[in-house]
């Protein structure tokens, strides 16, 4: 998600340091851990070797399982589908689409996912300015609300409404959220001023909506602007689909600048977990050089779906996959959407404890879709003879598109199209139609736009197209809480430090982006990822090097807020 409409409250002086996300409910240096030559830790001799399970092969669990054999463990990934989960990256049918490729799930990333990036550049990935609406790597974008259409290649061009809508949002973020304080206290690292303001907020908010927030300021006390920047005041068609949501989760995404100067990998996204999975550590403990988590699995590929869980004597953790394959662990780790463990995996309720229970089965998914076409070329770049202006723009509309984005590797290359991104009820609009169903109806939206276009004519191959809620295996798009959810998210981010629980609620680990502050970008499944990591060197009786404490060396220092229960 991206800004359209730009923050009036100023960026600090680019000098001071960057934003990352660091914070704000657990402000932990990720980037810092991943990038300290002492490493992440290690296990005592007697446990090299030793198989850990990690049941769900997307990026957090490759993450996980990459760390685990550098220390010398033999993590078995189990995988439902393909390497990657919402990292997925497809190709389309037909001559002349070969070299393309259209991102279903991930396809953007912002700069302060610090520790994505140590991951990207470990593998040797590019990546490239994404063509968000308004961004410098934009040619022009188009805003289409109520019938009436505006061309626009900055902010400025738009009209003086959309500036007031963009006064109004950073007034409103000003007053009710210290945006400015927690902004320079993230760039500082300010660990108790982050604090300090975070307790009070999320005491104040916990059960405030996204849409409770912009009535309760006076900034957005007019309706046309509440609707104006529910359309179109975020990059994937406005945010008015998160406005039932937490107004925390949209703090979490502003101050973090989780929505700003977004970059794509080259491509594809799925190459970061399908490398991890084939790489090579240069530094490993107890393997052999060149071992890598392909090599350590039976024909280089992961086990099938898991289809049960249950403890077994010894407080072990026992597996059964789609093979009818039974094995038993001293330790696992469970990275896949936690509504699998409602549905498709029979568990028992032994696994967690009945408060962790609640927190996931209260977990409110996104739903999600788009829809991608191969054209023949970029025709959107040609002048429009009477205006001198493109002939199509990347578009934010109120129509059923919502947000059509335009992507190219150069004027003379086939190049592609996403017709339609959508969230939740827009989503699920589409859901009993097939992707060529759903390719008419856009075609039918976007000609409306721009009548001058036969977007048609240019198209060269069959269109794919994703429901996340409609996925056996996700179920959704990704978690955002809605209000009075804080303590359930606590409970399962916290789970990785398991002194605090029962003995016979421990050895299972939960992880993924789900578990994480910031659901919906590959950086929580990495921090969930590290601190599972985390979790199983500790139960393994093995420690962090002195110099590099672990998220759960210094947690009772940076704990995230806690809320009372009565």
């Amino acid at each position: 998600m991206t800004s359209t409409v730009p923050n009036a409250v100023q960026h600090a002086d680019e000098q001071q340091p960057p934003i990352t996300m660091f914070g704000p409910d657990f402000p932990y240096a990720y980037d810092d851990f991943l990038a300290h030559p002492a490493g992440l830790g290690q296990i005592p001799a007697t446990e090299h070797g030793t198989e850990v399970a990690v049941i769900g092969g997307g990026l957090s669990g490759i993450v996980a399982a990459y760390e685990l054999m550098k220390m010398g463990l033999k993590p078995v990934v189990y995988e439902a589908d393909q390497i990657g989960g919402r990292l997925r990256t497809v190709g389309f049918d037909g001559p002349g689409t070969e070299d393309l490729t259209a991102e279903m799930g991930a396809m953007r990333f912002p700069p302060s996912s610090t520790a994505l990036q140590h991951y990207i550049d470990l593998v040797g990935l590019e990546t490239r300015p994404f063509p968000n609406p308004l961004a410098e790597a934009t040619p022009s974008t188009v805003v289409d609300l109520k019938g009436e259409s505006h061309y626009a290649e900055t902010i400025d061009d738009l009209p003086q409404v959309y500036r007031d809508v963009a006064d109004a949002w950073n007034k409103c973020l000003e007053e009710g959220a210290d945006f400015s304080d927690m902004n320079q206290a993230m760039r500082e690292r300010d660990v108790p001023r982050i604090r300090e303001i975070w307790a009070k907020l999320v005491e104040k908010l916990d059960n405030q909506t996204f849409y409770g927030f912009l009535c309760d300021s006076e900034a957005f006390k007019s309706f046309r602007h509440r609707e104006i920047f529910g359309q179109v005041g975020f990059g994937t068609g406005g945010w008015d689909t998160d406005f039932p949501n937490s107004i925390l989760e949209i703090l979490r995404v502003v101050y973090t600048e989780a929505d700003d100067h977004h970059r794509g990998i080259v491509g594809g996204s799925q190459q970061l977990p399908l490398r991890l999975w084939e790489r090579e550590p240069e530094k490993i403990v107890h393997w052999a050089h060149g071992t890598s988590l392909a090599s350590l699995h039976e024909n280089g590929e992961p086990r099938p779906a898991v289809i049960r869980l249950h403890r077994t004597a010894g407080n072990r953790i026992t597996v059964t996959d789609a093979n009818g394959d039974i094995r038993t662990y001293q330790a696992a780790i469970f990275t896949a959407q936690s509504w699998m463990l409602l549905s498709k995996i029979a568990c028992d309720d032994s696994l967690f404890p009945i408060d962790h229970w609640t927190a996931i089965e209260r977990t409110h998914y996104m739903e999600s879709s788009k829809l991608f076409v191969p054209v023949d070329r970029p025709f959107w770049l040609d002048k429009d003879e009477d205006t001198g202006r493109d002939v199509m723009s990347m578009t934010l509309t109120d129509r059923m598109t919502r947000g059509t984005y335009l992507l190219d590797d150069g004027p003379d290359k086939p190049a592609v199209i996403c017709l339609s991104y959508t969230w939740c009820d827009d989503s699920l609009k589409w859901l009993p139609l097939s992707a060529n169903e759903r390719m008419e109806v856009m075609l039918k939206s976007l000609g409306e736009i721009y009548p001058k276009v036969d977007i048609r004519k240019h198209i060269i191959g069959n269109p794919v197209t994703v429901s996340w809620e409609n996925e056996p295996y996700f179920m959704g798009a990704f978690k955002a809480n809605l209000p009075g959810h804080y303590r359930y998210q606590r409970r399962l981010f916290t789970h990785f430090m398991q002194d605090r629980l029962a003995e016979d609620k421990r050895g299972i680990f939960l992880a993924g982006d789900d578990i994480s502050w910031t659901a919906g970008w590959a950086e929580g499944a990495i921090q969930t990822a590290l601190n599972a990591v985390w979790g199983v060197m500790h139960h393994f009786g093995g420690e962090t090097d002195p110099t590099n404490p672990g998220p759960g060396d210094v947690y009772d220092e940076i704990a995230p807020v806690e809320l009372p229960e009565d």
